[in-house]
């Protein structure tokens, strides 16, 4: 899994080892866990871009600040309406991509999402699970182009 940062990669693998039922019982118990990746008062961010899009229930709010070695640390605020995937999502992401840097998490490719979720819930929510990678890549990108 040399193409996924290194604590991504973990998480994919440990969700391709579970049987259908424990993976969405997982997902459900990260969902719970999203707040933790909320903002904290009095943190401070580089780039901040909260909005509500069209693909989304309700407002998603990337906060992304460069720490050293210009790693980036992600934090993601969400609206109360924001699905339950999306939320799960939200924590593998930062969860994975925390502590990678901007080129790195450019390059992460979307095909680890069924990978972790399941074809079944790809099928069901398509555009969903790759909204926050999106929004993510798309911080990155704006960062990179700042500090061009």
């Amino acid at each position: 899994m040399a193409e996924y940062p290194a604590a991504l990669g973990e998480l994919i693998t440990f969700f391709e080892s579970l049987p259908e039922g424990e993976r969405r019982e997982n997902l459900i118990d990260l969902a719970a866990a999203s707040a933790a990746h909320a903002p904290k008062e009095g943190e401070t961010f580089d780039l901040e871009d909260v909005r509500k899009d069209a693909e989304c229930t309700d407002t998603v709010g990337v906060h992304v600040r460069l720490e050293t070695g210009e790693r980036a640390h992600f934090a993601i605020s969400l609206g109360p309406k924001v699905q339950t995937l999306t939320r799960a999502l939200t924590t593998i992401l930062c969860r994975g991509l925390n502590g990678s840097t901007l080129r790195e998490v450019l390059d992460v490719p979307q095909d680890f999402v069924p990978r972790i979720v399941g074809a079944d819930l790809v099928r069901l929510r398509s555009q969903t699970v790759y909204y926050v990678l999106g929004r993510m890549k798309q911080a990155a990108r704006r960062l990179l182009e700042e500090r061009a």
